[in-house]
C-alpha cells in the first residue's frame, strides 16, 4: 500500500514537471492580459469620464458667461437706448443753443430802458423854459409824474387854467421793460378835462402813443409837447362841472379806454387833423 501512495505521489510530480512551460506562461499571460485588459478598459473609463466632463464643464462655462454677458436683443435694446438718449440729448443742446436765454435779454431791455430815462431826465431838468417838469413816482425810475405848465396861451385852455387857478395839468407816466422800442403808457391825472383827444379815464387819443404810432426816437419831451398840441387842436377845457368836476380819473378805466380806442382806429384808420388846425 505504502508503494502503491508513493507511485500516485511520483506519477503526480512526474506530470507537474512534465507540463507545457508554454501553457503555463500563456496562463501567466493570460493573467497579466487579464490584468492589463481591466487597466485598459479602467483608463478607457477614466479617459471617457474626462472626455465627457470636457463638454460639460465647457457648457457650464458657457453659460455662466452667457449670464454674465447680455444678449443679443439685449444688447441692441441698450444700443438703441443709448441712441436715443444722444439724439435727445443733441436736440435739447440744439434746441436750447437755438433759443437766447431771457434772462440775459431782459437785463439788457433793462440797462437801455434805465440809461434813456435816466439821459431824458437830465435833459428835462435842464430845460429853461419850464414847460414840464417830473417827479419820481416813490423814487421809482420807470413811473413819472409829469406836469406841464404850459399850453398855447391864446387858447381856452390856457383861459380855463388861468380862471380856475391851475398850475399845471399832471400826467402819469410808466414806461415798459422794451422802452424805447415800445411807447410809454400816458393818462392824465388832474384836472379833469373835457375834449382835446382826454378820453374816460384820462386816456389820450394819439396815434405816436401805440406801437404802430410810436419810434425810439421820440423822448419824453417831444411827447408832451404834442401833447400840449393836441389838447388846443382838439379844443379841451378843464371841465366846471359840480359833480363831474370832482370825480378822479382812474387808470383801470384809463386802460380799458386806451385798449379800446387803439382797436377802433385799427380798424377804421386815424383820422389826421385839418391842415387850418396846424
Amino acid at each position: 500500500m505504502a508503494t502503491l501512495l508513493r507511485k500516485i505521489g511520483l506519477i503526480r510530480l512526474h506530470d507537474r514537471d512534465t507540463e507545457d512551460p508554454k501553457h503555463h506562461q500563456g496562463s501567466l499571460k493570460g493573467t497579466k492580459g487579464n490584468q492589463k485588459n481591466n487597466a485598459n478598459k479602467h483608463c478607457q473609463t477614466a479617459n471617457e469620464t474626462n472626455i465627457l466632463s470636457t463638454p460639460e464643464i465647457k457648457a457650464r462655462k458657457l453659460d455662466q458667461h452667457g449670464k454674465d454677458k447680455p444678449s443679443g436683443k439685449d444688447k441692441q435694446a441698450k444700443d438703441a437706448k443709448e441712441k436715443q438718449q444722444t439724439a435727445g440729448g443733441g436736440s435739447k443742446a440744439t434746441s436750447a443753443s437755438s433759443i437766447p436765454p431771457l434772462a440775459p435779454h431782459r437785463q439788457h431791455c433793462t440797462q437801455v430802458r434805465t440809461r434813456r430815462l435816466m439821459k431824458e431826465l437830465q435833459e428835462i431838468r435842464r430845460l429853461g423854459d419850464n414847460f414840464i417838469t417830473v417827479e419820481l413816482v416813490e423814487d421809482n425810475l420807470y413811473d413819472w409824474n409829469v406836469k406841464l405848465h404850459q399850453v398855447d396861451k391864446d387858447s381856452a385852455l390856457w383861459q380855463d387854467m388861468k380862471e380856475t387857478s391851475t398850475e399845471f395839468i399832471l400826467l402819469n407816466v410808466t414806461f415798459p421793460d422794451n422802452f424805447p422800442f415800445s411807447p410809454p403808457f400816458m393818462r392824465v391825472l388832474t384836472p379833469r378835462l373835457e375834449n382835446g383827444y382826454v378820453l374816460d379815464g384820462g386816456a389820450i387819443c394819439m396815434e405816436l402813443l401805440t406801437p404802430r404810432g410810436w419810434s425810439s426816437a421820440y423822448t419824453v419831451e417831444a411827447v408832451m409837447r404834442q401833447f400840449a398840441a393836441s389838447l388846443v387842436k382838439g379844443q379841451g377845457r378843464i371841465c366846471r362841472k359840480s359833480g363831474k368836476s370832482k370825480k378822479a380819473f382812474s387808470r383801470k378805466e384809463a386802460e380799458a379806454t386806451f385798449k379800446s380806442l387803439v382797436k377802433t382806429h385799427e380798424k377804421y384808420g386815424w383820422v389826421s387833423p385839418p391842415v387850418s388846425d396846424g
